[in-house]
C-alpha cells in the first residue's frame, strides 16, 4: 500500500527566553540598549543574540523521520514534553518545521485543541459549516454530513446557540464530529479527546476505527495507552523529541511501560493526606506501586504482577501488639473488588516501634482494562480500633490484553478476565 505521509529529518527549535534580574539602570542606559538590539534585529531578525543568556535554544523534535501507509492506525506516544503535539501541528501545516521535509497525500483533518476553527460567536450550525470549509470541503459536501454530524455531537437542542456558551465537552463533541464525518483521507487526534465522557470517548474510538477500515489514515495522540491499544495498529515512541521506536503497538507499549519508572523520590507520600481517619497510633507515611522487577509503574497489561508497597509507621504507645493491616481495591465507577486483609494470608506485623515496609503482592492480575483505586487500613487485631483508614491513597491502570490476547476488551464486558479450558465432548 503507498504512503500518504512520509517524514525525513524533521527537526523544530524554539528559542527560550529567561528573564534577567538587573541593577537599577538610568534612561540613558535603556535608550542605548534599546538602540542596540534593534540595530542587531535589523541585521539578524531570526537570530537569537550570541552568548545571551537570556535566550536558549530548545529542540522540541530532532531528526525524527518515519514513513506512514494508507489506512494505518498510528499512535504516537511518549512522556509530556516529548514533541508528539509539536508533530501534529507541522503535520497539519500550523507550524513550520525549522528543518527537514514532510510530504502528505491526501486531505488532512486536525482536531489538536478543542474549538479550533470555532468563532465563537457564531452559532453550532454556523460553526459546522465555517470548520467544513476551514477543512477544504464544499457546502454541498457539508450538507449531505450535516444531520449525521449533528447527531453524533448530541447538540441538538443547543444548534442555533452561540458556541461560546457551549462548555469543552460540547466544544470537542461538535469538533470531532465535524472532521470524523466530513471524510478526510487523513485524520489527526489529539488528547483532546480526554475532555469528553467515557461514552463519548467510545463514540470518537469506534468512529476512528471504521474510518480506517474504509482505507483513511488516522494518528492518534494520546496518555491514553488503553486507547492506542484498541484503536492503533502501530505506534511511534518518541523520547526528547527523537523516535526511539516504530512498530507494532503493544510491543511499543511494553517498551514505554518497561521504562517508565517513577523516580524513588516521587513515590506517594501520604503521610499528610487529608482523606483519612483513625487514632494514628500506626500511620502510614507512603505508597508505591511497582511491578515484579520492583520498578515503580502506574500502568500495566492483564497478566502482569503488580505490588502494592506501603510504609507504616508504629507508635511506641501500641509496642508488641500486633497490627491488623488491610488492602481495598476499587474500580473508577465505586465497585469494590476485594478487601484483602493480612489475616487471610498468614501474615502479620507485629514489632517494637518505628517504621516497616509492607509489600502485598498480586500476581497474574486478571482484570479488565480500567482504572483501580488502592485504599489502606491499619487496626487492632480485633478491628475495634482504627489506626489509621485512608481512602483512594493510589491507582493504577490496566490498559490492555498484553500477552494473552490481542482482541479487544472494553470495560463494560465485566471484571475478571478468565482463560479457562475449553474442551469438547464428543457423543457417540
Amino acid at each position: 500500500m503507498s504512503s500518504v505521509i512520509t517524514v525525513e529529518n524533521l527537526s523544530k527549535r524554539y528559542i527560550i527566553g529567561h528573564q534577567k534580574q538587573e541593577r537599577y539602570a538610568t534612561l540613558r542606559d535603556t535608550l542605548a540598549n534599546g538602540a542596540r538590539n534593534i540595530a542587531g534585529k535589523l541585521r539578524h531578525p531570526f537570530a537569537a543574540p550570541e552568548n545571551d543568556p537570556t535566550h536558549e535554544e530548545f529542540w522540541a523534535l530532532k531528526d525524527v523521520s518515519f514513513d506512514i501507509k494508507q489506512g494505518d492506525r498510528v499512535g504516537i506516544i511518549g512522556r509530556n514534553g516529548a514533541g508528539k503535539s509539536t508533530l501534529l501541528k507541522i503535520l497539519s501545516r500550523i507550524t513550520e518545521p525549522t528543518s527537514g521535509k514532510v510530504s502528505i497525500k491526501g486531505r488532512v483533518a486536525s482536531l489538536l485543541e478543542v474549538g479550533t476553527g470555532f468563532h465563537p460567536e457564531l452559532s453550532g450550525r454556523e460553526n459546522i459549516f465555517l470548520n467544513g470549509a476551514i477543512l477544504g470541503m464544499s457546502k454541498a459536501e457539508i450538507k449531505s454530513k450535516f444531520d449525521e454530524i449533528v447527531a453524533f455531537a448530541e447538540v441538538e437542542k443547543f444548534l442555533d446557540t452561540p458556541v461560546k456558551r457551549y462548555s469543552s465537552g460540547m466544544y470537542v463533541r461538535l469538533a470531532f464530529a465535524v472532521a470524523a464525518h466530513l471524510e478526510p483521507e487523513i485524520l489527526i487526534v489529539d488528547e483532546v479527546l480526554a475532555v469528553g465522557d467515557a461514552q463519548f470517548q467510545k463514540k470518537c474510538l469506534g468512529k476512528m476505527e471504521d474510518a480506517s477500515k474504509e482505507g483513511r489514515t488516522v494518528l492518534f495522540v494520546s496518555h491514553n495507552l488503553s486507547a492506542i491499544s484498541q484503536l492503533c495498529s502501530t505506534a511511534i515512541l518518541l523520547e526528547q523529541g527523537c523516535v526511539r521506536l516504530t512498530g507494532d503497538v503493544r510491543k511499543i507499549i511494553d517498551l514505554h511501560l518497561s521504562n517508565d519508572v517513577i523516580d524513588r523520590s516521587d513515590v506517594n507520600n501520604i503521610s499528610g493526606c487529608p482523606n483519612r481517619n483513625g487514632n494514628m497510633e500506626a500511620c502510614f507515611e507512603s505508597i508505591d506501586i511497582q511491578d515484579q522487577s520492583k520498578l515503580g509503574r502506574t500502568t500495566f497489561s492483564i497478566g502482569e504482577n503488580i505490588n502494592i508497597c506501603f510504609k507504616v509507621s508504629i507508635s511506641e504507645r501500641i509496642i508488641g501488639q500486633t497490627v491488623k493491616l488491610a488492602v481495598q481495591l476499587r474500580t473508577s465507577d465505586g465497585i469494590n473488588l476485594c478487601n484483602m486483609t493480612d489475616v487471610d494470608s498468614h501474615f502479620q506485623l507485629s514489632r517494637t516501634s518505628g517504621s516497616e515496609v509492607v509489600t502485598v503482592k498480586l500476581s497474574d492480575v486478571r482484570w479488565y482494562p480500567g482504572i483501580y483505586y488502592i485504599s489502606l487500613w491499619a487496626g487492632s487485631v480485633d478491628s475495634k480500633e482504627t489506626y489509621d483508614a485512608i481512602a483512594d491513597c493510589g491507582k493504577f491502570e490496566i490498559i490492555g490484553g498484553g500477552q494473552l490476547t490481542s482482541r479487544h476488551l472494553p470495560r463494560s464486558a465485566g471484571l475478571v478476565f478468565l482463560t479457562p479450558e475449553w474442551q469438547r465432548d464428543n457423543h457417540t
